[in-house]
């Protein structure tokens, strides 16, 4: 009977996370740039998205040009990309 309750309980749970994250929507390219460009000079540097909690092997993704640092630009595209991916 326990069991049965908290695998119940973890259901429930799931589906609730589930429903929050589908309200919250795709992620908004603004307030993620705003968030990693942690001394505001209009670019992501690797240091800045690694010192954000995102990835290093990631950075390299969005940087589109390769020149070392991610613009508004390169993050929008990578979102919309990784939207689409997922069927959003």
């Amino acid at each position: 009977m326990r069991t049965f309750i908290l695998a119940a309980a973890t259901a429930a749970a799931l589906a609730l996370a589930g429903a929050a994250q589908a309200q919250m929507g795709p992620p908004d390219p603004a307030a993620a740039f705003k968030h990693f460009d942690a001394n505001n000079d209009g670019v992501i540097t690797k240091d800045e998205w690694v010192a954000a909690g995102r990835p290093a092997e990631r950075f390299d993704l969005v940087d589109a040009d390769h020149d070392g640092k991610v613009t508004q630009a390169e993050l929008t595209s990578a979102i919309q990309k990784m939207m689409q991916a997922r069927g959003q």
